[in-house]
């Protein structure tokens, strides 16, 4: 994995705006409506091409897809599994597993003029034993990648995949008698799609929001309960990376996407020693929204093993204001003179794609990203 040698490189954490027309089509296949396969196929290619060209025009060095042929960074991976089945149920039947759970309980008010991300939803059931059925649709992520690179030089390139653990808060187990045989399970097939993603030549990014989101989830849990859970978690993504380089990985975990509160994020100095026993050379984290733009002060404390690096998010999801360079660049000092410059890499709290107002805002953060990167560079170098 390229490293900050003379200058702070810079990358973002996945979702990127879909150009226009591209989202419906997307959707409407993610949920079963009708749609054209050649015209979609047509519009990704292209639309990968495109962003490609973005990142790049942006001043970003470390590049992806975009995740355009998602729905969504969790949703696609039901795509790409068997032995899954989602029946119709009541909405008054429907479980609820939401990532704001415990913000819920303090601010009902708040939440009941929203909609409650993950409240209500559909399940998928895991009913029969999983297989990986996404051989096609990662074949074709990597094609489309493929193409839209020729002729251009970014400094690498990366495509993003969903850890074990996140899946298993979304697909409910119907089937395997026990958290970590499902899990496990998951884990086996998913090391066919982050496999396939390395073989190809691409550094993989492992997504799990859900190693910290999910504190809120379970509010009947301590702290000391918590971090068991999350441990067995954490083995099942190793697991599911066993025979991959650590080079070729980076994991990114965030305390998830929604826009509220987030008082009862769990704090990063509460599981970061955990975030380390993943098997990766990077870990891309939040760093720059309200609740946790401060945590920068727990590498004070704790000693970013030799050969990481740490890619804080500089700017941000959460709101549409375009970050100063100068404010990228002391985030960047702050975690520069902590962990070694040569061990940072700028990045975003999360995928910039859908979460802010408009996609031209999108871009003016990775311009802003590219700018305060320079800045930062000028001084430390």
């Amino acid at each position: 994995m390229e490293r900050s040698t003379d200058r702070i490189l810079t990358t973002h954490a996945g979702s990127l705006p879909r150009p226009e027309g591209l989202r419906e089509i997307v959707v409407a296949k993610g949920t079963g409506q009708p749609f054209d396969e050649a015209d979609l196929s047509r519009r990704l290619k292209s639309g990968v091409a495109e962003v490609v060209r973005l990142q790049l025009e942006s001043g970003l060095d470390i590049v992806n897809d975009g995740e355009l042929s998602k729905p969504s960074f969790t949703d696609y991976a039901r795509e790409r599994i068997g032995g899954l089945e989602q029946p119709e149920m009541s909405p008054e039947s429907r479980p609820t597993q939401a990532i704001s759970g415990r913000d819920q309980r303090e601010f009902p008010e708040y939440f009941a003029s929203r909609v409650q991300v993950g409240a209500g939803f559909n399940p998928v059931f895991c009913s029969a034993p999983l297989t990986y059925t996404g051989q096609a649709a990662i074949q074709a992520d990597i094609d489309n990648f493929n193409a839209a690179l020729q002729g251009v030089s970014p400094a690498e390139a990366f495509l993003p995949s969903v850890a074990p653990g996140t899946i298993e808060h979304w697909l409910r187990n119907e089937h395997y008698g026990s958290d970590e045989a499902y899990l496990n399970a998951i884990a086996d097939v998913m090391h066919e799609e982050y496999k396939a993603i390395v073989d190809a030549g691409f550094l993989l990014q492992i997504d799990d929001p859900d190693l910290a989101d999910a504190w809120q989830i379970h509010g009947g849990m301590d702290v000391a309960e918590y971090r068991k859970f999350a441990e067995v978690r954490i083995e099942a993504v190793n697991h599911a990376l066993r025979d991959i380089p650590e080079e070729k990985i980076r994991f990114h975990m965030c305390w998830g996407s929604y826009h509220g509160p987030h008082l009862f994020d769990i704090p990063l100095r509460d599981i970061i020693d955990l975030v380390l026993k993943v098997r990766a050379e990077a870990y891309s984290i939040e760093a720059s929204n309200p609740r946790h733009d401060h945590e920068w002060k727990v590498w004070q404390d704790v000693k970013l093993p030799d050969g990481k690096i740490l890619i804080p998010g500089v700017v941000g999801h959460a709101s549409d204001f375009i970050e100063h360079p100068e404010l990228v660049a002391e985030r960047l000092l702050k975690y520069a003179r902590l962990v070694g410059r040569e061990n940072v890499v700028a990045g975003t709290d999360c995928g910039l794609g859908s979460r802010v107002g408009h996609p031209k805002i999108a871009w003016a953060k990775f311009e802003a990203l590219a700018e305060g990167a320079r800045l930062a560079s000028q001084e430390l170098w």
